[in-house]
């Protein structure tokens, strides 16, 4: 089963979810938002398992450095077409395990996804 861990290196919540895995000897691959970007399709399948509205972290400083026009009447495609061009809106982690996707870092939820 193939894990993927998706955010950005300064995130402190991605770093817990990091050592998390490390120390629970999960074999994963980190992929970072700001090196690596984000394709259309795998955010798509994201918003299609978990929904845009979890994905979305309107507490973040990118969601809200965005100009107030940007931020109101927010719609399935509208949040897309924002966390595709500023990937570090997404809240953070997310994780793939097998077809699963977790958004967040909660150990319990973790151990669950992964069998530990």
């Amino acid at each position: 089963m193939t894990t993927t861990i998706y955010g950005i290196t300064t995130c402190d919540t991605v770093k817990k979810a990091r050592v998390w895995l490390e120390g629970h000897d999960i074999a994963y691959r980190f992929h970072d938002f700001r090196a690596e970007g984000l394709d259309a399709k795998r955010l798509g399948g994201w918003v299609g398992k978990v929904g845009w509205e979890k994905l979305l972290n309107k507490s973040s400083t990118t969601f809200r450095e965005l100009p107030d026009a940007d931020k109101q009447s927010l719609d399935e495609k509208k949040a897309k077409a924002l966390m595709l061009a500023k990937p570090t809106m997404i809240k953070r982690p997310v994780l793939e395990v097998g077809d699963q996707i977790l958004v967040g870092f909660k150990p319990d939820v973790y151990a669950q996804a992964v069998g530990k």
